[in-house]
């Protein structure tokens, strides 16, 4: 999980290191303004070629406002198609409280996405973690985070993980580590708290969760974490993540490598059944 002010990173990419508007959306904003002034427009003339208001123009000029799809289409029409618009928008991400300002261009992605597939080595992923396990990673964060930056980023988690519910038609496959559900972080109540609520979550229809046994022969993601999302339009990407830093993947054959790695380590993983069934297992032994 992971601002001028600048707070640590908790793991899982979600936590502030960006206050207010994005660098993206200002810099968005000055491209629109500059090819807006060389075509000789004003922004109320502007604002009628791609049918929105003045104050519309000049809020997402100045960075204020994330400028919808239909913005960025009318405004690269009225200013010469050259692409840049189109090509600058995907890059666009907004200044989300809570969220590290390398991981807001994944969230937005997680968001759309009809399929995201994660493995995790190092701690619950962050659409599986319990209220109780954020705060446990906060509070053993270095150096600390300030208490207002623990309680956005515990509100920023909870509100990531609605995607679970809210999007029925969107599958999410986790494979976790044993050793991850074996680590007691906040304590043994955190634990119960954090393993109950993947029990619960993998039993919704859309959310499949296997265990990487500990003591497996074979292991096809030694590298480290995998994250992976099909969009609407049928495309894969990847994202890495490191200590202070982030990486979409969008090169063809380097996700191509990575999502081959994915569907290996789900064959060795133990089978949804059999992980819901260690994962009793390991919740009664607390």
């Amino acid at each position: 999980m992971t601002t001028d002010h600048v707070e640590p990173a908790v793991p899982g990419g979600e936590c502030e290191r960006e206050p207010g508007p994005s660098d993206s959306l200002r810099t968005f904003g000055a491209v629109v303004q500059a090819l807006r002034e060389h075509a000789g427009l004003s922004r109320v003339e502007f604002g009628e070629l791609v049918r929105f208001s003045k104050h519309t123009v000049e809020s997402v000029e100045l960075g204020r406002r994330m400028p919808d799809e239909s913005f960025v289409k009318r405004a690269e029409e009225a200013l010469g198609n050259t692409g840049a618009l189109r090509k600058a928008a995907q890059f666009l991400t907004r200044g989300e409280a809570g969220l590290a300002a390398w991981f807001r261009q994944w969230a937005r992605l997680e968001r759309k996405a009809v399929g995201l597939c994660t493995y995790e080595c190092r701690l619950v992923p962050g659409l599986l973690q319990s209220e109780g396990f954020v705060r446990a990673l906060c509070e053993n964060e270095i150096p600390p985070l300030s208490d207002e930056a623990l309680e956005t980023t515990v509100q920023a988690r909870m509100e990531r993980q609605r995607l679970l519910r809210e999007r029925p038609n969107t599958a999410f496959d986790f494979v976790l580590e044993e050793a991850v559900l074996m680590r007691r972080l906040g304590g043994t109540h955190v634990t119960v708290e954090q393993l109950d609520l993947i029990l619960e979550l993998s039993s919704q229809r859309n959310v499949t969760v296997q265990v990487m046994p500990t003591d497996s022969e074979q292991h096809a993601c030694l590298s480290g974490p995998v994250r992976l999302l099909e969009t609407p339009d049928g495309r894969w990407q990847a994202y890495s993540e490191g200590q202070e830093n982030g990486r979409l993947i969008t090169d063809p054959k380097e996700v191509s490598r990575i999502h081959m790695r994915y569907a290996r380590l789900r064959s060795q993983a133990l089978s949804p059944r059999d992980s819901a069934s260690l994962l009793m297992r390991i919740r009664g032994a607390l």
